[in-house]
């Protein structure tokens, strides 16, 4: 049986702050994803985007009976957006986390996914012993922040994009963290 945690912490980056989820964070979350590019590197994100999917989505991610916790990569204390991009962290048996992450595209190649996925891997606010993640095969740039996270690859796979409407090969990759 997964057990649910209540509290999400707020975890320092360079930065940005990573913190939880808040309603006004879904108009930026709209814009963000509604982006044909970041939908189509996610696993869940629909492309057109329907309306009120963000919203739902942090409210989903505010409950006490959830599974995955989101936080918001908030630049804001930094002179830069309130929400940057979302990383998501899904409670697994045995000790184990999923990890996902996207971040708003006049973001990319600047190194914030690389320092959002660090800092959660720090916090390891689930006391994870492991840590999953998977990307598409056709986006190496995030396969490259996992390897420089310290992530190693396990082999490919396969998983269905809601965006594509199709299933498409990925690679997965795994850590340990010493939990």
């Amino acid at each position: 049986m997964l057990e649910t945690v209540t509290v999400q912490p707020v975890i320092a980056a360079e930065r940005f702050m990573l913190r939880p989820l808040r309603k006004s964070d879904a108009g930026l979350i709209t814009l963000y994803t509604a982006d044909e590019r970041v939908a189509r590197g996610t696993r869940s994100i629909a492309h057109p985007l329907p309306p009120g999917t963000a919203a739902a989505m942090v409210e989903r991610a505010q409950s006490p009976n959830r599974t995955e916790d989101i936080w918001a990569l908030d630049g804001s204390e930094h002179g830069l957006d309130e929400v940057l991009g979302l990383i998501h962290l899904t409670r697994m048996d045995r000790k184990q986390n999923e990890i996902s992450y996207w971040v708003a595209p006049a973001f990319w190649n600047t190194g914030l996914a690389s320092e959002a996925v660090r800092a959660l891997i720090a916090a390891n606010p689930h006391g994870a012993a492991q840590i999953f993640a998977e990307v598409f095969q056709d986006n190496p740039g995030s396969a490259r922040v996992l390897t420089n996270c310290g992530f190693d690859y396990l082999g490919d796979a396969e998983a269905f994009s809601v965006a594509r409407n199709a299933t498409v090969p990925t690679w997965t990759y795994a850590l340990k963290t010493g939990n």
